[in-house]
């Protein structure tokens, strides 16, 4: 079991120590549930009162609040303690699962795959004809990678995923259990007839930079003609739809249930809000931020932020919503 000094930690985190304790400390968690041997985290003031109640020997908190030590418990002041939070996070985060061999004997590899040193390919996964594994790539069991597809240097793949032909992943990209890149685009239109519909056919790819971390079951799906792109640093959470030829700038995100319909152009740095929906061929501007459940009808200026459905600039949607409780009341 790891564990560490609260000198050690400070250190680490280049905080300010206040107050002490004997208390080795053995991992993190949080206010109402920490035992003597942990560290918690206090980035708000809606927090201070939980601390006298708490029974973790340590805290980290901001440097703007006000909070004091307690018999035998210390605090950390840090400028941000969800930073220091994440740093924490890390140095107690247990080591992940162990391959006994690079290749296991039940995955299939095309003869003309070109696997990087260093990588490990889990039981039961499928590397097609010419795909390209950069140098440190992790392929954990059940992970289908189709013909010609490229995936840069250390990469990890978690189990279940499979990533279509002909597409292009980046570096120190993860993609959690399940995710799908790479499917067919939603396009279909009505028959001549009347009768039926008729399956566009998309013959595109998925592009995917550097950095990007994607969450379990979300899908990706090809563009029609060129490319769905996603930017360096996006960061998409767990059951995301992103449909065809939809392009994410550098750093967005998008939180859980949350989806892109087709053609969609986010600028650098947009936030969508979790169940928020976009309309097709819409484009959201630099520094957006999407709130939860919203759905957006149309484009979005630079550095907005947008609620309701249909979605409007959050000032206008606030006084609709204050509007709607006065008349309620009467």
């Amino acid at each position: 079991m790891k564990s560490f000094t609260i000198t050690e930690i400070s250190t680490l985190l280049q905080g300010e120590l206040v107050g002490s304790t004997t208390q080795k400390i053995t991992g993190p968690e949080e206010l109402e549930k920490a035992e003597a041997h942990h560290i918690t985290f206090i980035g708000s003031s809606k927090y201070i009162s939980k601390w006298k109640d708490s029974k973790a020997s340590v805290a980290i908190v901001n440097t703007n609040l006000d909070i004091g030590p307690e018999e035998n418990r210390a605090l950390i002041k840090v400028k941000n303690a969800d930073l220091a939070m994440a740093r924490v996070l890390e140095i107690f985060a247990p080591e992940p699962p162990v391959f006994d061999i690079d290749i296991h004997p039940t995955a299939v590899v095309h003869k003309t795959a070109m696997i990087g040193n260093s990588c490990k390919i889990g039981a039961n996964c499928y590397v097609g004809k010419n795909v390209s594994l950069g140098d440190g790539v992790v392929l954990y069991p059940n992970v289908t990678i189709l013909d010609e597809t490229s995936i840069g240097k250390n990469s990890t793949i978690w189990p279940g995923t499979v990533i279509r032909e002909r597409c292009e992943i980046g570096a120190y990209c993860i993609f959690h259990n399940n995710v799908s890149i790479g499917a067919d685009g939603f396009g279909y239109r009505p028959s001549d007839d009347g009768r039926g519909l008729v399956k566009i056919p998309q013959i595109g790819t998925v592009i995917i930079g550097n950095d990007v971390e994607i969450g379990a079951n979300s899908c990706v799906d090809r563009g029609k003609f060129s490319a769905t792109i996603i930017g360096d640093n996006c960061k998409i959470d767990n059951q995301v739809q992103i449909a065809h030829n939809c392009i994410m700038g550098r750093s967005c995100i998008m939180a859980g249930h949350s989806g892109l319909a087709g053609s969609v152009t986010l600028g650098d740095g947009v936030i969508i809000g979790g169940s928020a929906s976009i309309k097709d061929h819409t484009t959201i501007h630099s520094g957006v931020t999407v709130g939860a459940g919203s759905g957006v009808v149309g484009d979005i200026p630079a550095g907005k932020t947008y609620l309701g459905y249909p979605a409007q600039e959050s000032r206008n949607m606030l006084k609709q919503w204050v509007m709607m409780r006065k008349l309620a009341r009467q």
